[in-house]
């Protein structure tokens, strides 16, 4: 076959994470690298999806979502992120968070525009930039604290540079940014007329009483270049659900649904319904889900720390780093299949999370996710030990 095949695709492959899960699932051992939340879903949020279902609630939607869901989320980012949002205007449901971060690179980008996007990273941020034909921008943040500075944020601009990613808390770090570090992104943003797009899908599972901070809350001028993310897959334990929300002014989510009906038509319908019920939950909810996350990052961290593997304390979301040097192996992801043949538990290569084009490259690093029943935990941690001794 002689046609030319979409050249943007070139050097993207299966990442290191799904790899890792697929050699985990052949080896039986505990997949601790993937960032699937086996969780029980919230019986008030499967309930109301049920009843949609069952009420034959299945035609689409508007491409923007369900008005009654839009509402919510409206009422919600006030209340929770500080952040005003028509829901007429300014909010959009979508297929996934990952479907409202591919909506704004389409819709507010043009191919061969500059995206700064600090690492550690999460993957898809980098790979959904390249399909869309933009170049990503890597942001060096020096270890353990990957503290997001304004001088970082200058040595990778260039002509190009259009947009910022923030991704508060972290994944893979678990960092939370704090007022200071979003300042510093915001005189950036403002000196450079560059969008902002945060991603804040791990915004409910935060530790040791710290505030999460919406960037677009903390000023007129971050609130009127930001595109915040939020999604509700974490949250209620629905990865599979598919289902975000974007909330901006309305000049920029005009243009998000837009590509979000040319690419997803709209978010599951009955599925939107769910969700809705569980905007209702009581604070108290969030409150128990916190502290389960709390004791489940502590037996984690215990573990790793008895055998030597080093773990950088997360902030927030479910994923620790841990120095894995010890293992003697000669790169991450050689380590990351030492440990998972020897121990039984699987993780994901450092590399996975960096360009290997700055001071940092995450060839001693593994990142272990933790949002699993805490019986597996355990088992986890108990074959961790075993192994360490």
């Amino acid at each position: 076959m002689r046609a030319r095949i979409n050249q943007r695709l070139e050097g993207l492959a299966q990442s290191d994470i799904r790899a890792m899960t697929r050699a985990a699932n052949e080896a039986g051992a505990i997949n601790l690298g993937q960032g699937i939340c086996d969780l029980p879903t919230p019986p008030p949020v499967a309930e109301a999806a049920i009843r949609a279902i069952q009420d034959q609630r299945s035609t689409y939607t508007y491409a923007e979502g369900d008005a009654d869901l839009r509402r919510k989320i409206a009422a919600k980012v006030e209340r929770v992120n500080g952040i005003r949002a028509n829901p007429e205007t300014d909010v959009v449901v979508t297929a996934g968070s990952a479907a409202a971060f591919t909506c704004v690179l389409h819709g507010l980008f043009d191919p061969g525009d500059g995206l700064l996007i600090p690492e550690p990273y999460y993957g898809y941020h980098v790979g959904a930039a390249r399909v869309a034909g933009l170049v990503p921008q890597y942001v060096s943040l020096s270890a353990p604290g990957f503290v997001l500075t304004e001088e970082a944020l200058r040595r990778a601009i260039t002509p190009a540079t259009r947009g910022l990613v923030l991704c508060t808390p972290s994944n893979p770090s678990g960092r939370m940014l704090t007022r200071g570090e979003i300042h510093a992104a915001e005189r950036i943003a403002v000196e450079f007329d560059l969008f902002v797009i945060t991603d804040e899908i791990y915004e409910s599972i935060t530790y040791d009483g710290r505030e999460h901070v919406s960037p677009a809350s903390t000023s007129k001028a971050m609130a009127e270049r930001c595109v915040t993310i939020l999604g509700l897959s974490k949250t209620f334990s629905i990865t599979g659900w598919r289902l975000g929300y974007a909330v901006a002014p309305a000049e920029l989510t005009e243009r998000l649904k837009l590509v979000h009906d040319l690419f997803y038509i709209c978010a599951p319908t009955p599925l939107q319904h769910g969700v809705a019920a569980g905007f209702d939950l009581p604070d108290s909810f969030f409150e128990s889900m916190r502290a389960d996350y709390a004791r489940k990052r502590d037996l984690i961290l215990g573990a790793l720390s008895d055998i030597g593997l080093q773990p950088v304390t997360p902030e927030g979301a479910y994923y620790v780093l841990a120095d894995v040097s010890r293992i003697g192996a000669g790169t991450a992801k050689e380590a990351a299949m030492q440990l998972m043949k020897e121990s039984g538990v699987a993780s994901v290569p450092g590399t996975a999370f960096f360009s290997g084009t700055g001071e940092e490259s995450g060839q001693g690093l593994v990142r272990f996710c933790y949002a699993k029943e805490f019986e597996v935990l355990e088992e986890a941690a108990r074959r961790l030990r075993a192994w360490g001794r």
